[in-house]
Parts: structure tokens; C-alpha cells; sequence
């Protein structure tokens, strides 16, 4: 399954959408060894950004046509994670306009690597890129030498 939106880091990293439906997200990633710390396991920022990009899906998974922007995330990592890794996340509670997530790292084996909670406030898309940039901003001609 394709990601809904184009995020190019989450493309750099090769994640894979699996699931994303009814508040929660299954998000795969296939570390290579440019994602290793010097211990030759996954970089801990690799694992966040796993988890906060599973999160993420699930506070969407209800509403596809809004983005969510991480406002709090918390990180405890369990053991080294190798091989093949799972995010699973699920949304605990919504509001009007934020989504409270948890989320789980599993590696091959089914051993909890790590573990997160988020909060992401549920806004409306907005336009990128300079030429959006200036008419969000009314601004004239960006400069770009």
C-alpha cells in the first residue's frame, strides 16, 4: 500500500504502509546499514521516526483529507532492534482536533524493541513549496540564488 501523502524522508527510509483503518496503522521498515549506530543495530532516531510516522497514520486513519503534526512524543527503548521491523500504533482518544497515539516497534521475532506515546493535532492540508509559500504569506518573489 502507498503512503497518501509524499513525505520523502519516510521515502529515503523505505518504510511500507501496510494497514492504515479504524485509528490504527502497521507501518514496516527494512533497516540497512546506513540506518546502524556504531553498535551495528537501528539507530534510535530511525525507530522514532518509525514510530512517529505509524502514529501519525493512525491519527489520520479517519480522516485522510487532514494532516497531523507531532506536538509530544515519548520514547522508551526496550533492546536492540535488528532485521526486519513492525510498527504497530492506535489512536487511545481523539478530540475535536488532536489525536492521543501509542505506538510499538516488534522485530522479527515478535520482541517489543521499543515503545511511544504521541499527541498530534489534526489540521488542514496546506499548499507547499515557495510559490504556495507566497501566496499563503502575500509575500512577493522568493529569492533563490
Amino acid at each position: 500500500m502507498e503512503f497518501p501523502v509524499h513525505i520523502p524522508f519516510v521515502e529515503l527510509l523505505g518504510l511500507e504502509l501496510l494497514r492504515w483503518e479504524n485509528d490504527e496503522a502497521e507501518v514496516r521498515f527494512d533497516s540497512q546499514s546506513d540506518h546502524h549506530n556504531s553498535f551495528s543495530v537501528v539507530h534510535g532516531g530511525a525507530l522514532m521516526t518509525l514510530l512517529d510516522v505509524a502514529m501519525a497514520h493512525a491519527a489520520r486513519s479517519g480522516m485522510p483529507e487532514l494532516g497531523a503534526v507531532t506536538i509530544e512524543m515519548k520514547t522508551s527503548f526496550m533492546q536492540a532492534a535488528r532485521g526486519p521491523l513492525l510498527a504497530k500504533a492506535r489512536v487511545l482518544h481523539r478530540s475535536a482536533t488532536m489525536a492521543f497515539t501509542e505506538g510499538s516497534v516488534l522485530d522479527a521475532d515478535g520482541k517489543l524493541c521499543c515503545h511511544a506515546t504521541g499527541t498530534f493535532k489534526c489540521i488542514r492540508r496546506l499548499p507547499v513549496g515557495a510559490k504556495d509559500a507566497q501566496a499563503l504569506n502575500g509575500a512577493g518573489p522568493v529569492k533563490t540564488d
